[in-house]
């Protein structure tokens, strides 16, 4: 291995924070965390050298990159790694603020923030001949009054960024449904207009297809690729169980052109979703960042932490053709918030499309607490405090 790297990882509460925690404290590397409050998910296991608390990005932009820069010139830190679409913004954006030579394995941040927005990504896909769910771009509610009538339902309410700053305060767009003109009209008037422009999308139904992808200058590092089995919330959301398996061809000859023609640097997760009415891909969205479900990449053996490091230090890495398949992941506490959803809300109230499986069926499959091919997220031997921490937190929540 190269000379140890003083790496630190924000954004600590988050499972993918463990998990590069995990992976780079176990190649010998000084990792310290970071986050708004301790404990935390990763600040508790024993790989984190160090922990320092700082501003919420969400609060005070401002102030969290002044307390990262204090942070990396106290710490003498080489490489920053942010977990979140927020902090990853806000980091490349102000880069220059930080001590000179700290590495973000990351593009520039028009780079970042083009990739963020599902309007710009939902062009770029169009023109590059990638399917993309039939949809309207509208920049204001006054916009759909023309167009609701002729729209057909139910369609997917989509803000083209999940987090928007208003130069006061960061704003969260969800995506929403409707199933008649009157409701759509309803759920946009709502909308804060910073949260505009929206895109009005068919709803596709299937599973999903996502491919997680390491590039550096236009080279691909590492692909991988998994199956949800169970999301929170149950319609639609994070995977709390899920399973690696084969890189659909289609699906990542899609994601790199698109990341290609960015001119994307690092990870990334480019979600398609498979429409069960001619078997199509039909792009979803980009999330430029490190994702939830990031343990499963690892278990399976593409350790993409590693990678990324190695793109902002410059060095060498060998590409990761293969991984193992079949590998399963579970986060134990969020899928039993799922469960638990799935059994107090009617289907209909939790927008379930046909192809669910239903409660009884589900509930079954989640009492399967042990297999052979299933680890679980959080619960390591070698580090448990995480575990300790997340179940300490769900029952006195």
């Amino acid at each position: 291995m190269t000379a140890p790297t003083r790496i630190l990882i924000t954004d600590s509460d988050n499972r993918s924070a463990l998990a590069a925690v995990r992976c780079l404290g176990r190649l010998g590397h000084t990792v310290f965390t970071a986050g708004e409050q301790h404990p935390s998910l990763a600040s508790v296991s024993r790989y984190s050298a160090g922990f320092d608390s700082y501003c919420s990005p969400y609060r005070d932009p401002h102030a969290y990159v002044r307390d990262i820069a204090q942070i990396v010139q106290r710490r003498s830190i080489q490489v920053v790694l942010p977990m979140t679409e927020v902090t990853t913004l806000l980091l490349t954006e102000h880069l220059d603020q930080l001590p000179a030579g700290v590495e973000l394995p990351f593009p520039a941040t028009d780079v970042v923030a083009a990739a963020s927005d599902k309007a710009h990504v939902w062009q770029l896909a169009k023109n590059l001949g990638v399917p993309v769910p039939d949809s309207q771009i509208i920049q204001s509610a006054s916009h759909a009054e023309s167009i609701a009538s002729q729209l057909q339902y139910p369609l997917v309410i989509k803000p083209a960024r999940s987090r928007t700053w208003t130069g006061k305060q960061w704003l969260s767009a969800s995506v929403s449904y409707a199933h008649c003109a009157t409701e759509l009209l309803e759920k946009l008037r709502g909308l804060d207009a910073a949260l505009y422009p929206v895109l009005l999308q068919e709803r596709i139904v299937g599973p999903g297809a996502g491919v997680f992808v390491c590039m550096n200058q236009g080279q691909v590092l590492a692909t991988f690729a998994h199956r949800r089995l169970r999301e929170k919330p149950p319609s639609g959301g994070v995977s709390v169980l899920c399973e690696s398996v084969a890189v659909d061809p289609v699906a990542a000859a899609h994601a790199t052109a698109l990341l290609r023609e960015l001119g994307w640097r690092g990870v990334a997760m480019v979600e398609f979703k498979q429409d069960l009415r001619d078997g199509s891909l039909k792009l979803m969205e980009i999330n430029g960042r490190f994702w939830g479900s990031l343990q499963l990449a690892i278990d399976a053996g593409v350790d993409f932490p590693r990678l990324a490091l190695a793109i902002a230090t410059d060095a060498p890495a060998t590409p990761i053709q293969t991984f193992r398949t079949g590998v399963r992941s579970r986060w134990f506490w969020g899928d039993l918030d799922a469960m638990l959803t799935l059994l107090l809300r009617s289907r209909q109230r939790l927008n379930l499309p046909p192809s669910h499986p239903g409660r009884w069926r589900t509930l079954w499959d989640f009492l399967k607490l042990r297999s052979p091919a299933t680890r679980y997220e959080l619960e390591r031997c070698d580090d448990p405090a995480p575990a300790r921490l997340a179940a300490r937190r769900w029952f006195f929540k």
